[in-house]
């Protein structure tokens, strides 16, 4: 098995009219995710959540990346 390694990306957080944080990040030109939460902190965790997931999805196919262990944001 590979080795566990740490993605790093850039994010935009921003508060909406009706006061609900969102978090965004873009991996590759078409290729993001977003995340939603009642405070900053919420929308980051659930912006770390999607980023894991859709890693690992991208990294099943054949030249699959390491396992991702972190997303510091």
């Amino acid at each position: 098995m590979a080795e566990a390694r740490t993605v790093t990306v850039p994010v935009v957080v921003e508060r909406d009219e009706d006061g609900v944080w969102g978090a965004h990040a873009q991996l590759r030109p078409g290729v993001g995710a977003h995340g939603e939460g009642d405070t900053e902190e919420a929308a980051l965790d659930d912006l770390r959540e999607a980023l894991i997931g859709l890693i690992e999805e991208d990294g099943r196919g054949e030249n699959a990346a390491p396992p991702v262990s972190a997303v510091p944001l």
